[in-house]
């Protein structure tokens, strides 16, 4: 006679990503509705016409992920991404852009403003359900394509590479509590590589540059990865070659 060994349990399923969707153009809304509620591990929350009401929604269901279209009208993306930066309950909230172009004039000023990234509405199906994985995840949606029309855009905003600024006092400061690795990390970060990039440049594990990358955010306060790169550039650590 057998007897039946115990199962072990079952893990818990995780729970689905919870995205809201934030664009004036219904249309758009909806085929990005169908696209995400097709997904088994994401649901669409919500649904908001202009940042008021992103701001309203993501406060009364806490998205993981906010699809923010940067230009609507009333309240715009980019002061709804700012209050959702700024307010300490929706610290666990990500922000990507979205925007008719890979990058534009309100980028600079998204990623300061707290968004985790940015992302062209012309992307694929594909892309588009990467980057919310991504940026649920904690991580920054800035790919070496957008980081180098990111500094396109810093260049366009502030002037010529070696012009300076009035916080370059603030910028040191905060740049001084770097370590040397840490500041070449940064800059690597600063160049679009990717983690795995970096650390065959400097021959150490992917693992040591994940650990340098977290640390220089904490030091700097930096929300993520994209808001390194603007550091990194804003403090003149890194300046960028007019091509």
């Amino acid at each position: 006679m057998t007897t039946e060994q115990p199962q072990p349990p079952l893990a818990p399923a995780m729970p689905p990503i919870k995205v809201l969707l934030a664009d004036d153009q219904a249309l758009l809304r909806s085929a990005f509705r169908v696209l995400v509620d097709s997904e088994p591990d994401m649901e669409v929350v919500g649904e908001a016409a202009d940042g008021a009401q992103a701001l309203e929604l993501a406060r009364a269901h806490r998205p993981d992920v906010v699809l923010m279209d940067i230009r609507m009208p009333g309240t715009d993306g980019l002061a709804a991404t700012r209050a959702i930066g700024a307010d300490p309950e929706l610290a666990a909230v990500h922000v990507v852009m979205l925007t008719t172009f890979e990058v534009d004039e309100y980028v600079v000023e998204s990623i300061r403003a707290g968004a985790s990234g940015f992302l062209g509405k012309g992307a694929e199906p594909d892309e588009l359900l990467n980057a919310i994985r991504i940026a649920a995840g904690g991580e920054a949606l800035l790919s070496p394509a957008a980081t180098k029309g990111l500094i396109a855009t810093f260049l366009k905003q502030g002037g010529s590479p070696g012009a300076p600024r009035a916080a370059d006092g603030a910028h040191a400061a905060r740049l001084a509590t770097l370590t040397v690795r840490e500041r070449e990390v940064l800059a690597h970060v600063a160049g679009g590589n990717s983690n795995d990039e970096i650390a065959e440049l400097l021959v150490v594990s992917p693992l040591t540059v994940k650990t340098h990358v977290n640390r220089a955010m904490a030091k700097l306060g930096a929300r993520d990865r994209a808001q390194l790169v603007v550091f990194a550039y804003e403090s003149g650590l890194v300046r960028p070659r007019v091509e």
